[in-house]
């Protein structure tokens, strides 16, 4: 027995694995959870929807391993965002300004079947698992949120912000900053983008700024 004999099937399983995947993000972000097929899935992965239970349980399993495995990887992106940006403070406002313009422009490129997936979820959450929405949301949003607490708790410390709670203060900052970021039929108008970072850090340190 050759070796090759033996590595083969291993590469070949993890190989159809994140084929299967990448062809059920691209389903669940375009059809949502309730109304993609595991045939639909099949085709898109290039496999056979045997292929795919031998993986997988059922669709339920599938979807929440997509949304695991896709909002890690958007989360890592933010995270990195929010570091490069918040790691250090020369001017409040501007250097929020300036991680609100990068915060916001990962979710075209990139992550777009990411985000596109997160809206059929917000679109049709009555009809998730709570188990899957508690997943997807603990492996993105809510570590995106944790990260950037932790910033301002230190400019808290620091004596540049009044946060009593972190956290929450972590949560106001998001919204305000991506209020217009949501469905989008046509290009994105950039000056709106801007006017929506500049006016949500404006109010934020309203409420915030020492």
């Amino acid at each position: 027995m050759t070796s090759g004999n033996v590595t083969r099937p291993r590469g070949g399983l993890a190989d159809k694995r994140r084929a299967i995947l990448a062809g059920a993000l691209t389903v669940f972000a375009r059809d949502g959870y309730t109304r993609a097929s595991m045939d639909a899935i099949a085709a898109a992965a290039g496999v056979s929807t045997r292929t795919i239970y031998n993986h997988f349980t059922d669709k339920t399993e599938l979807f929440q391993q997509v949304i695991r495995v896709s909002a890690a990887r958007a989360a890592e992106a933010q995270i990195a965002v929010i570091d490069r940006h918040l790691h250090k403070v020369t001017d409040l406002e501007a250097d929020l300004v300036d991680f609100g313009r990068a915060f916001t422009a990962p979710t075209a490129a990139e992550h777009a079947e990411h985000f596109a997936l997160v809206r059929q979820i917000n679109a049709e959450a009555g009809h998730i698992p709570e188990s899957v929405i508690d997943a997807w949301q603990e492996t993105g949003p809510l570590r995106v949120r944790r990260r950037l607490a932790d910033h301002l708790r230190r400019w808290a410390d620091q004596g540049l912000l009044r946060v009593a709670d972190p956290d929450r203060a972590a949560l106001h900052l998001l919204v305000l900053i991506t209020a217009g970021a949501g469905p989008r039929s046509g290009p994105v108008d950039e000056h709106e983008v801007e006017a929506t970072v500049t006016s949500g850090v404006h109010a934020f340190l309203h409420g915030y700024r020492r």
